[in-house]
């Protein structure tokens, strides 16, 4: 049988776990991401992942950073950003891609527990409408100088415009991004070669910029430039939205699954910081050549109508500008309205064992954002974004530390990533104490609790708290709140012969479907016959008896 059959249920009392499996079978909400929906390339993967970085606000960040800090204090920040990043993201992307888990899943395993993860999908979901009501709101630029269209409309617009492309789930969105990203790179590349190759006096310009401040290199400021770029280290979690479904690793795609998982992952960061970087470059080409531009040089599409009248008439130029503005909007946002209403319908299926439905998330998420938009968060882009750093930067920074020494280096934690209900402790203070110093001191150094000399530094602190603060709770716990189960109760592996995931098929109790091997556990309650009934990891979630629950070892 295969997992898209729909038998009877075994049990008409289920509704709730029958209609999030009926649609999370697209989505797959909650769960493992199975061997048989993952039936793309790498390649394909990679290119589906990286579709969802094509937004805009890259270009607003680097023009902000370049006028305030200067060209010099405005790359050091960059690029220390983009290696922390890097680093964090990579055996996150790892695990992801290994084990066809998103980040939250990855997060209970990781030192957080079953419920202490919700924690973490809040600050994610936080992430996705800060994102999209920047993304919404550049939109809302472009449609007024394109269109004349007042703001407020453009937010709307902007938000409507992608509840539809949302509703249909993974294949949709992979087909989009695979659509549209040669257009968007054609629009976004040639025409800023071409400015910088027909006026070179432009670089030596930017090379000297020093911004407000007009100061050489100072530390003080690269560091806050780096605070503003570090808020981006959840966008990890999106590219993991994508990478959760790349094929087993076999040695027939090992070195392609290799580069899809490091470019599609991490490697995000890298065309992230090249877009810092140009929209620094355009910002101060505005400010240099157009009087009054300082007033509007960190609009994405002002400096690209300035960039593409270089080359060709005005009104086409102001055509090209809206044009690639909609389609990075609608690329990037049909990825934060997609990973936000996971992460919102994650958290409250866990806390109420009820499935209200993705879509209604959608809408939720989606609200939030509209409403930031309408409050014109565009304005205060910096404090927003370095604030939020200090949170995501906790969050990632102590998942990958316990990824990277507590599993491999200490052994305290658990190697293979658990997510099962009934196999975690509910909380683990590991990830939960750590993530705590972490984000609660650098957001209280962020607001100057320790003077003003050590401010800019919040980002380094929270960085190292997490570091070191997660190995040394694993070592005070001795890792005993990892797991409150190894056996689920199934004899049979987990893994094939080449350790992936393996794809046998399990019939579970609950929704009368078959589910894979790594996605079932047995039952509390034995069948009818005696014998030991499997339940699916969403089965088990939505169950409020707890009945199912194995007892603890």
């Amino acid at each position: 049988m295969s997992v898209d059959a729909q038998p009877a249920p075994a049990d008409p009392g289920t509704a709730a776990a029958q209609a999030a499996t009926r649609e999370s079978l697209e989505d797959y909400t909650l769960r493992f991401a199975p061997r048989s929906y993952r039936t793309w390339t790498p390649a394909v993967v990679a290119t589906s992942a990286l579709g969802g970085i094509a937004y805009l606000a890259d270009f607003s960040i680097g023009a902000n950073i370049a006028l305030t800090h200067g060209t010099m204090n405005g790359l050091i920040g960059i690029a220390l950003a983009a290696t922390v990043i890097f680093l964090t993201g990579l055996p996150l992307a790892y695990y992801a891609a290994r084990y066809n888990l998103d980040l939250d899943l990855i997060t209970r395993g990781s030192g957080f527990g079953y419920y202490g993860s919700v924690i973490t999908n809040v600050i994610f979901a936080s992430f996705t409408f800060i994102f999209f009501a920047l993304e919404g709101s550049i939109m809302a630029q472009g449609l007024y100088l394109g269109l004349g269209i007042p703001r407020w409309i453009g937010y709307l617009v902007s938000t409507l415009l992608i509840f539809p492309l949302v509703i249909y789930g993974m294949k949709t969105l992979a087909k989009l991004q695979v659509a549209t990203t040669p257009v968007w790179l054609v629009l976004m590349v040639i025409p800023v070669a071409y400015l910088v190759i027909s006026h070179p006096e432009s670089v030596q310009t930017f090379l000297t910029w020093t911004g407000e401040s007009e100061q050489g290199v100072s530390l003080a400021s690269a560091m806050l430039a780096a605070g503003v770029c570090l808020s981006l280290i959840a966008q990890i979690a999106e590219q993991i939205d994508y990478l959760r479904f790349m094929p087993p690793r076999t040695a027939a795609n090992r070195r392609s699954w290799w580069a899809a998982t490091i470019l599609g992952g991490p490697g995000w960061v890298l065309f992230g910081a090249t877009k810092q970087v140009l929209g620094m470059f355009l910002a101060v080409y505005l400010v240099a050549t157009v009087p009054g531009a300082r007033e509007f040089a960190n609009e994405p599409v002002q400096q690209f109508l300035v960039t593409y009248e270089q080359l060709m008439p005005g009104w086409l130029a102001l055509v090209l500008a809206v044009v690639l503005v909609v389609i990075s909007q609608v690329k990037i946002n049909v990825t934060n309205a997609y990973s936000g209403s996971l992460a919102w319908t994650n958290a409250y299926t866990r806390l109420t064992r009820r499935y209200p439905g993705r879509l209604v998330f959608l809408a939720v998420n989606l609200g939030i954002a509209l409403v930031l938009m309408e409050a014109n968060m565009f304005a205060f882009l910096n404090g927003i974004l370095s604030f939020y750093a200090n949170l995501a930067m906790s969050w990632i920074c102590v998942v990958a530390t316990d990824i990277v020494v507590n599993k491999h280096v200490l052994k305290l934690s658990p190697k293979r990533p658990e997510f099962r209900r009934g196999m975690l402790h509910d909380w683990n203070p590991v990830g939960l104490v750590a993530m705590g110093l972490s984000g609660g001191l650098s957001i209280a150094i962020y607001f100057g609790a320790f003077g003003a000399a050590v401010q800019p530094y919040s980002p380094l602190f929270a960085v190292g708290i997490a570091v070191v603060a997660t190995p040394l709770m694993a070592v005070a716990t001795q890792g005993r709140y990892y797991l409150r189960r190894t056996d689920d109760g199934i004899d049979l592996p987990l893994d094939d012969e080449d350790g992936n995931p393996s794809g046998e098929l399990l019939p579970c109790a609950v929704t009368g479907l078959e589910f894979e091997r790594p996605d079932m556990i047995a039952s509390a309650i034995p069948g009818p016959d005696g014998r030991t009934q499997y339940l699916s990891s969403l089965a088990l979630t939505t169950d409020r008896t707890g009945a199912h629950v194995l007892p603890k070892e």
